[in-house]
């Protein structure tokens, strides 16, 4: 079995920085009640405390500050931009709420903030596919770091606390911890810079099948069509 969470593709600026999820250390963990075989567990936390994931957060603000100066500079200019579009809009509206020209200026405003979005993503993109790149290693390693969890706690169903399935459980069903010391283990740090042209899984995924489809298209074009009889 295979646990993904969705890559983290955040494009802005915000896609330099992740506040990552608490996880409650292992000791405070422990209740009087034994496990009894159900493990808990929260994959988000686990894959955002990895020492991997945090490492990663760490390296990437120096090997992409190039990047994020350049699109904090850019956001400011656009913000700079559309201040006093905004006060003109917003004064015009006051003093004529049916004034005509409040459309035309609305609808710029809105182009140069669409605009604006798109630039800052195409400037941050590779930051995202470096958190995406990291990600995605992590997750590689999910599936090999609960088992052992699971092996070493006695553990034969574990519950996906993140998914909202679990409404209560005492402290010694969760093992967050103990697939969190797994996986630090089985994966210390991961690889920040992805290689040149790597996509993240949904992309490589939507490409795989968008290809099979078109080679049945094709296969189905060239297939000879039966002769009808006389």
């Amino acid at each position: 079995m295979k646990y993904f969470s969705k890559s983290l593709i955040a494009l802005g600026l915000a896609a330099g920085m992740a506040t990552p999820m608490a996880v409650t250390p292992a000791a405070a963990q422990t209740a009087a009640a034994p496990v009894k075989g159900i493990g808990i567990v929260s994959l988000p936390a686990v894959v955002q405390n990895s020492s991997a994931f945090k490492t990663a957060e760490q390296q990437r603000e120096v090997t992409y500050k190039a990047q994020i100066d350049q699109a904090t500079t850019r956001r400011d200019q656009i913000a700079a931009q559309l201040k006093p579009l905004v006060d003109k809009f917003n004064a015009d509206q006051k003093a004529n709420p049916n004034n005509p020209a409040l459309a035309k200026e609305a609808q710029t405003i809105q182009q140069i903030n669409e605009s604006g979005k798109q630039e800052l993503q195409r400037i941050m993109q590779p930051i995202a596919l470096s958190r995406a790149y990291v990600t995605e290693q992590i997750e590689d390693k999910l599936d090999d770091a609960v088992k052992a969890a699971a092996q070493a706690k006695g553990v034969s169903l574990i519950l996906d606390a993140s998914q909202g399935a679990v409404v209560y459980a005492e402290g010694a069903y969760n093992i967050t911890a103990d697939v969190l010391s797994s996986l630090n283990s089985m994966l210390p740090t991961a690889q920040l810079v992805p290689p040149q042209g790597w996509v993240p899984r949904e992309v490589r995924q939507q490409q795989e099948q968008q290809a099979q489809a078109q080679a049945a298209a094709t296969a189905a074009q060239n297939q000879p069509q039966a002769s009808g009889g006389r």
